[in-house]
Order: structure tokens, then C-alpha cells, then sequence
């Protein structure tokens, strides 16, 4: 029993960096993830294409499913971008979308090395 707890706990431990492409339509973006876990909770940073880091807020894990969201700055529109996940060993799948609007993506996330 103790075995299965003590795999599980690893399973959910995502912290370090990860990359992906989000998809949206027939464009990829390049993101990199910063994760820090502490028990249920996630944060760390999200960087996009230009460079800047936005901070993961209200970030947790429960079992192998993570969510959080980064608030985005789309020309002097601050926009809140939510995610959410499922961590497969080495990969996350993530699907983000905005609140409020259609858009959005997915991608799959893996470690960098």
C-alpha cells in the first residue's frame, strides 16, 4: 500500500522546467514552464515567444490533474489565460484557454533538458 502512495506522490512531482507548443489553428507558439510544487500547490512561471515570464497563480495539483492561470498582456488588454492538465510520467497535456472568449490551444509538455 505504502508503494502505491509513494508512486503517486512522485507521479505529481512536476517541478523543474518544461516546453511545448501550443497549438492555435494553424500556428504553434513556443512556451517554456517553470514549476515549483509544494505539496498540492503549483507556481513558477509561463514564458512566451518574446520573452516574458508570467507568474502561474492559483496553481495546484490533485493526483495526476494540474491547473492554474497566467494573466496575459495583449496590446494594453490584460487577458486571464486558464489551464488545465493531466501528468502522464514524463508529459503533461495541457489545454489553455481564455476565460470569457474562444481562444485557445493545446500542446504537450516535456521536460527540458
Amino acid at each position: 500500500m505504502c508503494a502505491i502512495f509513494s508512486f503517486a506522490a512522485m507521479a505529481a512531482d512536476i517541478s523543474g522546467n518544461w516546453t511545448g507548443n501550443m497549438q492555435m489553428a494553424d500556428q504553434a507558439f513556443p512556451l517554456s514552464y517553470s514549476f515549483k510544487v509544494a505539496g498540492d500547490k503549483l507556481t513558477g512561471t509561463v514564458t512566451g515567444p518574446q520573452g516574458d515570464a508570467m507568474q502561474i497563480k492559483e496553481g495546484k495539483i490533485t493526483g495526476d490533474k494540474v491547473s492554474f492561470y497566467v494573466d496575459v498582456d495583449m496590446g494594453g488588454q490584460m487577458a486571464k489565460f486558464v489551464s488545465e492538465g493531466v501528468i502522464k510520467g514524463e508529459e503533461i497535456t495541457l489545454t489553455t484557454k481564455m476565460e470569457g472568449g474562444d481562444f485557445g490551444g493545446s500542446m504537450t509538455l516535456k521536460r527540458a533538458s
